[in-house]
């Protein structure tokens, strides 16, 4: 240590050396045999697609501040890092590469598209732990984990396993949101409902006696080429002498019967509907009740496939337009009405989702919701701060369907299960039988001593949704399955820093996910923080063109002063921030402040080391 600091606070030569000694000294690696009270966080995984943006920085910033200062308390502290492999995003990222080359997935097979894949996590995992260090992140990277690593690969299989042995995991045939195009199912939350200013068709369907038509009403003209009934409510006097009678459906000319069903609201369109069980939610139940047929007039790219006759191999959209057409000249179209209503996104692939009747693997919701909700209402457990939280996750968990946890993707955990096939057909189908084991070899042997000697086996082609796997991070990163050391010191976690956006999608999961494998929660507390808002006040966002690249600022004005100005915004937990920023100049009058206080602390500290008379602080008591 010097007696005299250098005149001149360069941010970029200070930050850079205190981060390195840091690392060198293992400041920051956990010591699970240390003993004493622990304080342990895991980092929220960022996906490994690019860089981190603005909401990283305040959330990492918001984290160290309280890891430093339970480790300053003496605290036997851990934060431990890691990122996720994020399925759907980068795939998505990958497909546009390829498309851009003139090529597709497809083409290039699943084993170059998995090495270029991995490729990819190496640059960009890299990327953004580099970014973490420029962030001075005080967490233990000897601990780093990534959630297709070989330790966590093997926690999920091991989960997948038990669920499945349990009966929590079933295959089965159901009507799932399907985005056409990562061309993948997507779970209900994964999906954004949004207002659009749409329309309202009115048909008629001809009674099949030739005594008069029924009239209906919808906003998917397109999707009547799979209607296999007509409903109506059993209470409107309207329509009940016709209720067991049938109609022709137009185009396709087949008769379809009028069926009574409860779930009918008098009052929308004309109180008669259409009903496609193989594209509409709603419809599928009154299918399942009333025996209809399941006709899937879909392909996976959303265009129409061969039971939709003239319209085969036609986009949905363009298919939607000539069907309203040729109902037109056939006599059956009676209006049009401007009609707003709600469209089921894609929040990955950008896109309406199309509800269809696909093969899926789902998980049995209520037993892992039921002991989530136990926790939360006799133990408080997990508490979140701010309190107003509570009531939004408890919702949720009441609410929570099955979880559809296949996706048609190639980038991610590959199911494992091994499907018996034979030499001339390896065609799967809902009905082929399979098995569920650690890996091919063992998933072999046991096919045969349930099977026969003589087969053949191929293992699912799909992958677990990515939440699949970041539902464990909290005990996967410390061994579990296994008993490990760092499992019985530093779990269950402390603290759980994340954002409101992930509480569904994130936090649920984890808790849903630790109280069936480990038996409690998997942290005690949960600190909501509120989004990062540019200079307008407006969420950023990377489709709004309105984040800002922290580095940016971090060059301009040094990590300090950015995490500074982060951690000074926060007026209350859980609230939002908003940072002033010109796109034009790069520049930041709030990070420029920070860096001036910086500043301060520094001639203040080199004015008191000025007169140390050449001795250390040590030195003087």
């Amino acid at each position: 240590m010097t007696s005299e600091l250098s005149k001149q606070y360069d941010p970029k030569i200070t930050e850079t050396k205190w981060q390195q000694y840091w690392e060198n000294q293992e400041i920051f690696t956990a010591n699970p045999e240390k003993g004493g009270e622990t304080y342990c966080i895991v980092i929220p995984p960022p996906n490994v697609t690019g860089s981190l943006h603005m909401g990283h920085a305040f959330e990492s910033s918001l984290i160290d501040t309280l890891v430093r200062y339970k480790r300053m308390t003496g605290k036997n502290t851990l934060w431990l890092p890691g990122t996720d492999h994020a399925s759907i995003a980068v795939q998505a990222i990958l497909d546009r590469q390829l498309k851009a080359e003139k090529t597709d997935r497809y083409q290039l097979g699943r084993e170059k598209f998995l090495e270029r894949a991995w490729q990819w996590k190496e640059e960009s995992g890299s990327t953004i732990v580099n970014q973490l260090r420029r962030l001075g992140v005080s967490v233990d990277w000897t601990r780093e984990r990534f959630t297709m690593d070989e330790g966590l690969s093997h926690a999920v299989r091991t989960a997948f396993i038990k669920l499945y042995e349990d009966g929590l995991i079933y295959r089965g045939q159901y009507l799932v949101n399907w985005c056409p195009e990562s061309r993948s199912a997507v779970s209900d939350l994964e999906v954004e409902n949004k207002d659009i200013e749409g329309n309202l068709w009115y048909f008629r369907y001809p009674l099949s006696d030739g005594s008069g038509y029924l009239q209906v009403a919808t906003t998917r003209p397109e999707t009547m080429l799979g209607d296999t009934g007509v409903a109506v409510n059993p209470q409107d006097p309207r329509y009940r002498h016709l209720i067991g009678k049938t109609v022709t459906l137009p185009i396709m000319g087949r008769e379809i019967p009028i069926i009574a069903d409860e779930l009918v609201d008098p009052e929308f369109g004309t109180g008669c509907v259409k009903v496609t069980p193989a594209h509409d939610p709603k419809d599928f139940e009154m299918g399942k009740r009333h025996n209809l047929a399941f006709i899937n007039i879909m392909n996976l790219d959303g265009s129409l496939n061969e039971n939709a006759g003239i319209f085969v191999g036609q986009d949905r959209f363009v298919a939607r337009k000539n069907v309203v057409k040729k109902l037109d000249e056939d006599g059956f179209l009676v209006k049009i009405e401007a009609y707003r209503h709600s469209v089921p996104y894609s929040d990955r692939g950008k896109v309406p989702v199309e509800p269809l009747l696909s093969t899926q693997w789902f998980v049995k919701i209520e037993p892992l919701a039921t002991k989530a909700l136990t926790c939360l209402d006799q133990e408080n457990s997990p508490r979140f701060v701010p309190e107003r939280w509570t009531k939004v996750y408890r919702d949720w968990l009441v609410k929570l369907k099955d979880w559809c946890i296949s996706r048609q993707l190639w980038w991610g955990h590959q199911i494992p299960a091994w499907y018996i096939i034979s030499e001339t057909n390896n065609e799967i189908t809902n009905h082929t039988p399979f098995v569920v084991a650690q890996d091919e070899t063992s998933a072999l042997a046991k096919a045969k001593q349930e099977y026969g000697e003589d087969i053949i086996i191929q293992q699912d082609p799909d992958v677990l949704d990515t939440w699949f796997s970041s539902g464990l991070w909290p005990f996967s990163t410390m061994g579990w399955p296994e008993k490990t050391l760092d499992l019985d010191t530093y779990y269950p976690t402390t603290t759980l820093v994340t954002g409101f956006d992930i509480i569904f999608f994130w936090v649920a999961r984890m808790t849903m996910m630790a109280g069936y494998f480990t038996r409690q929660m998997p942290f005690k507390d949960v600190y909501i923080h509120g989004l990062v808002r540019d200079e307008n006040g407006k969420k950023m966002s990377k489709s709004a063109n309105n984040g800002i690249d922290p580095l940016i600022l971090i060059d301009k004005y040094g990590t300090d002063a950015l995490r500074y100005t982060l951690i000074r915004e926060v007026a209350g937990a859980g609230q939002d921030i908003s940072l002033q920023y010109n796109r034009k100049t790069d520049e930041s009058e709030s990070v420029e402040a920070a860096r001036n206080f910086a500043n301060k602390i520094w001639n203040a500290s080199r004015f008191v080391m000025m007169n140390l008379e050449g001795k250390t602080p040590e030195e003087l008591g």
